[in-house]
């Protein structure tokens, strides 16, 4: 049989009666009892279930609200929303941590999505833009962590990027977003230059959707030709980097046989037409989409990075909009740590709630690396 017991509130009193001396009269008191937050209600445990409903569960504010109301507990949207602000302030060396462990790797991916942002006193809202940047070497054997960092920005300017991987240097999996091309290549001398690594996911989906909306017979042999290349690369997954390049040697053929069929296909097509344009996409991105067949390190697609967008999409949903651009940096802070944990297979309430115990115990900050969330063990 299996039941369900509520969870349920505690309201913790300390008793700090002070003592006079009758001789001295020197007045003693047991020291409060160390908080995450200067005269903070909030203990360690709250904190962690609020951020986990809100950037985990997609729960906002108002909502988690009306559920604390229903267990008896009056708590105000602008309390939660300074509790989440105080939170964020905490937690941003170990933010800061993630993050440089995430640029140090030597391949990343990376992604970005559409946040609405509320303008204040228009009552409308404008475009902001949440980014992501994973590491994750699982799939080659690597033993670095997985770990994955969000920044928000309120444009698409490719300033923006280039602000994010100011010190990251190696390979870099994404889409076609031009942003990135400044960084590309071997100008880039400082730290070093990043390599592009296209993506045969994004290369797929134009004639996908040729092949959805027109019943393209173009379209559908350029699906079979890819699903080939993908035949090849699931038999290349989780092995180490020597394994994976002799096994991908099969998709070298089938990668060259694809881009001269193209060349020629292409040839005959009009230009303006949409299957034209699927087409020019993968041509024009030819050696960067070929250079995962020689590296074991890179991969066939960009999935890792759009898996990691996933959470923003389901939140963006629910919550419609970020409140400011303040709210974005909280927002990316927050999605930073709770999304590293999941990587690494730890429950994002426990992590916080033992995080934010120690920060509040005095956790030395030149210590970061004990905060990690690979640092803890496995939780279910």
């Amino acid at each position: 049989m299996l039941g369900y017991v509520p969870g349920h509130f505690q309201v913790i009193r300390h008793l700090r009666p002070k003592y006079a001396c009758c001789s001295c009269d020197a007045i003693t008191q047991a020291p409060a009892p160390c908080m995450p937050t200067p005269r903070g209600r909030a203990t360690p445990a709250m904190l962690a279930h609020l951020l986990v409903s809100k950037y985990c569960d997609h729960l906002q504010l108002y909502r988690q609200c009306e559920i604390y109301a229903r267990q008896g507990v009056e708590l105000d949207r602008s309390t939660l929303c300074d509790w989440v602000g105080q939170a964020a302030w905490l937690l941003a060396p170990v933010v800061a941590a993630i993050r440089a462990h995430v640029f140090a790797a030597e391949k990343i991916h990376g992604d970005d999505t559409t946040v609405p942002v509320l303008e204040p006193g228009l009552g409308r809202t404008r475009t902001g833009r949440l980014w992501v940047y994973v590491r994750d070497d699982r799939r080659f054997c690597g033993a670095a962590p997985p770990a994955a960092a969000y920044f928000y920005s309120p444009d698409r300017t490719g300033a923006r990027p280039a602000a994010h991987l100011a010190s990251f240097s190696g390979f870099l999996q994404a889409d076609g977003y031009s942003g990135f091309d400044k960084l590309y290549g071997p100008a880039r001398t400082k730290p070093g230059p990043i390599t592009e690594i296209a993506c045969w996911a994004h290369a797929r989906r134009g004639f996908f959707d040729e092949w959805e909306h027109h019943k393209s017979a173009t379209a559908k042999q350029a699906l079979d030709r890819v699903a080939a290349i993908y035949e090849v690369e699931a038999r290349a997954a989780f092995v180490p980097i020597g394994e994976r390049v002799e096994l991908r040697r099969a998709a070298a053929p089938l990668i060259e046989a694809f881009f001269e069929w193209a060349a020629a296909t292409t040839a005959k097509l009009s230009a303006k037409s949409s299957l034209a344009g699927a087409f020019n996409y993968a041509i024009n991105r030819r050696q960067a989409l070929s250079r995962f067949i020689t590296d074991g390190r890179l991969e066939v697609d960009n999935n890792i990075a759009e898996s990691a967008m996933r959470c923003i999409t389901l939140g963006r949903k629910n919550y419609l909009f970020a409140g400011s651009d303040t709210g974005g940096d909280r927002a990316a802070s927050i999605y930073t740590i709770v999304q590293t944990a999941k990587l690494n297979d730890v429950n994002p309430e426990v992590y916080l709630r033992d995080i934010l115990t120690k920060i509040a115990d005095g956790h030395p900050i030149n210590k970061l690396n004990a905060l990690m969330p690979w640092k803890l063990p496995p939780q279910t």
